[in-house]
Formats: structure tokens, C-alpha cells, sequence
């Protein structure tokens, strides 16, 4: 009855893509945070008008690198803190300095 069964090791589980989205930096004042502002425009339901949608997303960054204008793109991760759910993939475009 003692019968010996060879189990196959699963592969690790892909993740799924995460949601990216791109939009521009309207504050870094907090440590290692900063508030990302997305612009949409969708079509409205009811009357077909487009109509503009304005997020704004608190992202995660580590090395405080993204700087007020900054063209940046995000990732959805895991909660990070009670608003952050949002870490920063990248710079796409850096703000003109000003003199």
C-alpha cells in the first residue's frame, strides 16, 4: 500500500503585467515620494462628449530622483503604505531647469 509518488517541482509563477501609467510630477516634498498627476480624456456614457480626468497617484522613490515637471512613468506594486500603491519606473523627460 505504501506506494512512493515523485512529485514534479512547479515553475515559479509568472506575474501578470502590472499597470503602467505616464504622467507628470506635481510634488516631491515627502521623503522617498512623490505625487504623480495623470490626464485622461474618456468618453462620458450618457451624453458621448469626451471629458477631461484628472488623477493623482502617490509613487514610490527610492532615490528622490524625479524633480517637479518631470515627465515620469509608474508601475502598480503592492501597497507600499496607506496611499502608496504606485513605484516609479522611470524618467521619460526631465523638466527645463529654471535660472
Amino acid at each position: 500500500m505504501n506506494q512512493e509518488t515523485t512529485v514534479a517541482p512547479t515553475a515559479p509563477k509568472a506575474r501578470g503585467q502590472r499597470k503602467t501609467r505616464q504622467g507628470k510630477v506635481v510634488s516631491d516634498r515627502m521623503d522617498k515620494t512623490i505625487v504623480v498627476q495623470i490626464d485622461e480624456r474618456v468618453m462620458h456614457p450618457v451624453y458621448k462628449k469626451y471629458v477631461r480626468k484628472r488623477v493623482k497617484y502617490k509613487a514610490h522613490d527610492e532615490q528622490n530622483s524625479a524633480k517637479i515637471g518631470d515627465t515620469v512613468m509608474i508601475e502598480e506594486c503592492r501597497p507600499l503604505s496607506s496611499q502608496k500603491r504606485w513605484r516609479l519606473k522611470g524618467i521619460v523627460e526631465r523638466a527645463p531647469a529654471l535660472n
